[in-house]
């Protein structure tokens, strides 16, 4: 795979003791330096407009000049630092390098996967929350769309984070060029991600919510991505997939409490990737959550194993029940036939 990456992103400080630290970064780096066929590529920073795009320009004049006069505590769980909105640029630069890469054509063993900090699906128009100040996800979903020269005018965004990320919902809640979908716990913070929250106006029926029992697994996953995504985005058609892609849903992750191994990631890439290449779209990758830097990096370095042609194992486990009569519910508020 193509990663992008700066040491900008590093340079983003929220202390000693916030779970979202540059060290996730440096476990990435060295889980990936061990496997062969990784590439990696640098990006320019985002620039204000593509920014003001998906955020309200006062926020976006807010949160620079916070992060200008020393940064702090945006809010009790969100740090920033003096270089914090420089990462953040370039963290969502990066994600516009693997959304424009992907349109263009790089698939397979170049599929692209945006390792970029803070992570950003919790950043609403108008305000930063859960580690996240520019939506990164959202602000490539929307740059590929607006570029005349790239043939992108349906975007879909899968967030397979263990958190619902209410800030890219929101964002493209009553838009109907993009398309979100999150498979999330039930819950879990921010609580958001009803089934009921289907879009409003353009966006009535683009955005799609799967909130998981506490305690499901890879054969909980993957039925969802069978019996809901695939026929989702078959009928949206996007040109691209952007993968919201957090791993705190792995069972040792310290903040959440799914049951996903680091096999089942490999399953959920490769389920992606088949119905990516079934609907003729672009399959781009953004680095989102995922706190326990063993699970995150060998998370991340699945993904790239399965682009590099390790074939996932089969689930032997199965599905719990629960998670039928929760897809049965999805079905219906979208009128896809099950």
């Amino acid at each position: 795979m193509q990663f992008g990456y700066s040491e900008t992103c590093l340079a983003h400080d929220t202390g000693k003791r916030h779970p979202e630290t540059a060290d996730r970064l440096r476990a990435i780096r060295r889980a990936l330096a061990k496997r062969h066929g990784v590439e990696y590529v640098e990006a320019d920073p985002a620039d204000d407009a593509a920014v003001a795009a998906v955020h309200e320009e006062d926020y976006v004049d807010e949160i620079r000049s916070f992060c200008e006069e020393g940064g702090g505590n945006w809010d009790p769980d969100t740090v920033a630092s003096e270089d914090t909105w420089d990462a953040a640029l370039v963290s969502a630069g990066l994600a516009q390098w693997a959304a424009r890469a992907a349109v263009e054509g790089a698939d397979e063993r170049d599929t692209p996967f945006s390792l970029g900090r803070p992570p950003g699906h919790h950043a609403v128009e108008n305000d930063a929350m859960g580690f996240c100040f520019i939506n990164n996800a959202a602000v490539a979903a929307q740059t590929v769309i607006d570029d005349d020269e790239l043939d992108a005018e349906r975007v879909a965004i899968f967030d397979w984070d263990v958190h619902h990320g209410n800030g890219t919902q929101d964002i493209f809640y009553d838009r109907g060029g993009v398309f979100y979908a999150s498979l999330h716990e039930g819950g879990l913070y921010p609580g958001t991600g009803e089934i009921d929250e289907i879009g409003e106006g353009d966006g009535e029926g683009t955005t799609l919510n799967v909130p998981l029992e506490a305690g499901a697994g890879d054969a909980d996953y993957e039925l969802v991505i069978s019996e809901v995504l695939r026929p989702a985005l078959e009928q949206f058609d996007p040109d691209l997939i952007i993968i919201s892609a957090g791993f705190d849903a792995h069972r040792h992750d310290p903040i959440s409490r799914m049951r996903v191994s680091t096999e089942g990631y490999a399953q959920l890439t490769d389920s992606v990737r088949a119905i990516a290449n079934d609907v003729d779209a672009g399959l781009a990758f953004v680095l989102e959550g995922g706190y326990g830097l063993d699970t995150l990096s060998e998370g991340v370095a699945i993904v790239h194993e399965t682009f590099d042609g390790r074939t996932p194992m089969e689930i032997e486990e199965d599905h719990d029940e629960k998670t039928e009569a929760i897809i049965e519910d999805v079905l219906d508020a979208h009128g896809i036939d099950g």
